[in-house]
């Protein structure tokens, strides 16, 4: 080989190391920044308190301090009853709204998990609904948009008002009727049917989501209800809020349903009275068995709950594989406001202090 040759073989040599240790540089930080473990922040029931929703978001860093998403990659998980109890669940419900379309463009998530007061407001069941959530509906049409619906259904009013007291004059009826339903109450009524506003968003909202191994629901998932796929337990609920069903049969109102099962974190005598009239009956199985049932039938490694407040704070159960969140943060309840981190399947319970009202 020439001198010149040889040249050209080293160069050929050192360039192709180059080249080798160019695409190294490129390669490593990448395959660096895709091993980071997914971060997800879980919040529990609000129940209508705006000022603890945004503490606690600020607190997490979803947000900043002008309400827009600042979570970047975070994955939010809510998990339902943003409703009722205080005035500013329309206010809650908005801001939710508004980071489900910004955290996308950072790469984020915002999943908002149906509870069962949103299934509540939704069947017409006003039980818990507060004066401050009617009135946030209310415009400045809204006493002639009242006027009309009470002559709509005049006749019927008077019937049934009379049956129960013959007595009462029909205008003693009106007045009683405009107390019971004050301004904004038709709007927000309309706004939660299954054809409205609220309705439509909330019946597209999931019941149960399996996000990194971890599954997120309102109530808890029951060993009868582990027997389904999670889609189907989804297209369950979502037919039944779509059709409005408030049946005696309803998923919607199902002691052993994702909305309302208690029976992973404490005695259920509600499900035990479900169970008792099963036939064959249901053979008992410990907290710990169900939650082993539970994750096994979907290979997931734990499970976050909410609807089943504790003062006290996040609590973890089942040797660590189920996170009770659901802390009363809302002023109804007073608890401590909190949410919950989970870093590479590893979950950290946190709080901040409520400010001052």
């Amino acid at each position: 080989m020439g001198e010149v040759e040889a040249r050209s073989s080293l160069w050929r040599s050192i360039r192709i190391a180059l080249l080798a240790l160019a695409a190294l540089l490129l390669v490593t930080p990448a395959a660096i920044t895709a091993a980071q473990p997914s971060r997800i922040v879980a919040v529990g029931d609000l129940h209508g308190d705006y000022q603890a929703w945004t503490t606690i978001a600020r607190a997490a860093g979803l947000i900043d301090a002008s309400g827009h998403w600042a979570g970047g990659r975070t994955t939010l998980v809510q998990l339902g009853d943003i409703l009722d109890r205080e005035p500013d669940s329309l206010k809650i419900v908005r801001s939710l709204q508004q980071l489900q379309k910004e955290a996308p463009r950072s790469g984020g998530r915002v999943v908002v998990v149906l509870g069962n007061h949103e299934a509540m407001n939704l069947l017409g069941d006003f039980r818990y609904t507060t004066p401050g959530e009617l009135a946030a509906f209310a415009g400045p049409n809204s006493s002639a948009i009242r006027d009309r619906v009470y002559e709509a259904n005049r006749a019927a009013i008077e019937k049934a008002a009379q049956a129960a007291n013959p007595a009462l004059t029909p205008q003693q009826i009106r007045d009683a009727w405009m107390a019971q339903h004050p301004l904004g109450w038709v709007e927000h009524k309309l706004a939660w049917s299954p054809s409205g506003e609220l309705g439509r968003w909330a019946t597209h909202n999931p019941a149960v989501v399996k996000i990194d191994g971890t599954l997120f629901v309102h109530g808890g998932l029951s060993a009868e209800y582990a027997k389904l796929p999670l889609d189907e337990i989804n297209r369950r609920v979502e037919a039944a809020m779509a059709s409005g069903d408030d049946g005696p049969a309803t998923i919607l109102y199902d002691p052993l349903g994702p909305l309302w099962y208690r029976g992973l974190v404490e005695r259920d005598p509600d499900a035990e009275e479900v169970r008792a009239k099963q036939v064959p009956p249901h053979a008992p199985l410990t907290a710990d068995q169900e939650l082993d049932a539970v994750l096994s039938a979907y290979g997931a490694q734990r499970l976050v709950i909410g609807h089943t407040p504790d003062l006290k704070g996040i609590e973890f159960l089942g040797g660590g594989r189920l996170a009770r969140i659901d802390t009363g943060n809302s002023r109804a309840y007073g608890g401590p406001l909190s949410w919950l981190e989970i870093v590479g399947g590893r979950m950290t319970a946190h709080t901040v202090g409520r400010p001052p009202q």
